[in-house]
């Protein structure tokens, strides 16, 4: 498992190197989990110990939103002070990730029906 850890680290540190040499506006881990997918795909699978090791994390993913509950709490006055803006954004931000998802479903549900058809050999 001390590899796969080490295997995920590194593709974060070279996502962060990638980002820190380009400019790209794109977090460091994000590029690096990218990375990742990539190489995954080029190997043709998950690892065994690598699909362990992602099991721990997601079953631990609750601890890593701790640090945020707390950032959250300490500034808790500014939230306050802003909390008109913030609940806007919130509730629009939701409604277009909504409307987004169901379009998009339509789209490719549309999409895949006539190969579904296809395959069968019928006709709606």
């Amino acid at each position: 498992m001390l590899n796969a850890l080490t295997l995920i680290l590194c593709c974060q540190l070279a996502g962060e190197l990638l980002v820190t040499a380009t400019g790209l506006s794109v977090p460091g881990p994000v590029c690096g989990m990218a990375l990742l997918f990539g190489g995954l795909v080029l190997r043709g699978g998950i690892p065994d110990d690598i699909g362990r090791l992602a099991d721990t994390l997601l079953g631990n993913l609750s601890l890593l939103f701790v640090p945020a509950g707390v950032g959250v709490m300490l500034h808790l006055e500014l939230l306050r002070a802003e909390i008109v803006p913030i609940s806007v954004g919130l509730v629009v931000s939701t409604l277009l990730t909504i409307a987004v998802t169901g379009l998009m479903m339509q789209w490719l549900s549309r999409r895949a029906t006539p190969a579904a058809e296809g395959r069968d050999g019928k006709t709606s």
